[in-house]
């Protein structure tokens, strides 16, 4: 169906034990609901009532960023010798693709089963120069619930003509009390990294690759978010590199979440080399689902990712991806109780 067609559809995926609902606009999960230790079903994301909330999402709730996830320096990059300009959105920086990235537009639903297997695929074809990006990209998402307790999101993206750089982000706030229910300082967070890129006063990455321990970023060992939060100018925001986690399926270990008083549990395994920790800083007064006012700190979001502004950062793995190449970017969200 033409682009000019399309409307916003909510899907869901549902097996009996945890319920997502997600819509093509922006490829995001509007509400995800999950057991507690005694069976009780809580929605664990922040989001909107309406999908048309989503067209204007600040805080990106829930939805897929890109063609580049995260800050570009300036707005500026040069790949094999053409320099090329983006729209600035965050300060001095490009911010998650720029004034309409992925999560703006309507993606195209190729599949959709909520059968003994239930998955959605949606697709979309980035256009060479939108957003100042370079080349024609076709990407697709499929989420998917592969077994009781877990979600799949597996992302691929092919640049059809020109070589450009690719670096796209799930970028769900979680909640694991419920998306209402306050903020998430009391949830304990462990993250397999031993190293952060640090950043200056623009939030851009220095380049370097810099040790966690001894830091309020060292989450090496399980920790509460809000145990030295405040050491910290407004909170974590900060690319994490995967560097310890043991691996599953080709996926690493990236990070486990828990709320004490539910005994839920988010583990999170990925393929990307890092993640990007963030609690919610610049939320404020937002109203979200059945009412919600959602403050700082409301949610924390686990974006697995390339390293911000590494187009330009050559010691950082790169992103830019050839035509005839393929970019591929999985993770597997897993609920339990302890």
């Amino acid at each position: 169906m033409a682009g000019e067609d399309r409307k916003p559809g909510l899907f869901e995926l549902s097996n009996g034990t945890i319920t997502a609902k997600i819509t093509n606009l922006g490829a995001t999960i509007t509400s995800l609901l999950v057991p507690d230790a005694q069976g009780n079903l809580a929605d664990v994301v922040l989001g909107f009532d309406s999908l048309e909330s989503y067209h204007d999402n600040p805080p990106y709730f829930g939805c897929i960023v890109g063609r580049v996830a995260n800050r570009i320096k300036q707005g500026k990059f040069t790949l094999n010798g053409v320099e090329y300009s983006l729209a600035i959105n965050n300060g001095p920086n490009s911010l998650h693709g720029g004034n309409k990235g992925f999560n703006k537009v309507l993606w195209e639903v190729v599949e959709y089963n909520n059968d003994k297997n239930p998955s959605v695929t949606f697709k979309y074809h980035s256009k060479d120069g939108e957003e100042g990006y370079p080349g024609d990209v076709i990407v697709t998402a499929t989420y998917s619930l592969p077994s009781s307790t877990s979600l799949k999101l597996e992302m691929e993206a092919v640049p059809l003509n020109k070589p450009t750089p690719i670096n796209l982000a799930q970028h769900t706030y979680w909640n694991l009390a419920g998306h209402n229910s306050g903020n998430v300082l009391g949830h304990s967070i462990q993250i397999w990294a031993s190293h952060v890129t640090p950043v200056d006063e623009n939030s851009i990455p220095t380049g370097e690759i810099m040790p966690v321990s001894g830091t309020p970023f060292d989450f090496t060992t399980e920790n509460k978010i809000g145990s030295r939060i405040h050491e910290l100018p407004v909170g974590y925001d900060h690319n994490y590199v995967l560097d310890c986690g043991e691996e599953k399926s080709g996926l690493k270990h990236v990070a486990k979440v828990k709320h004490p008083l539910s005994s839920r549990v988010l583990n999170l395994w990925a393929d990307a080399p890092g993640v990007q920790f963030y609690t919610a800083n610049y939320v404020s007064g937002v109203v979200g689902k059945a009412g919600a006012v959602y403050e700082k700190h409301a949610g924390l979001c686990l974006e697995t990712q390339g390293f911000p502004n590494a187009i330009n950062q050559p010691n950082f793995p790169s992103i830019a991806v050839q035509p005839g190449e393929k970019y591929r970017h999985n993770m597997l969200f897993e609920f339990s109780t302890e």
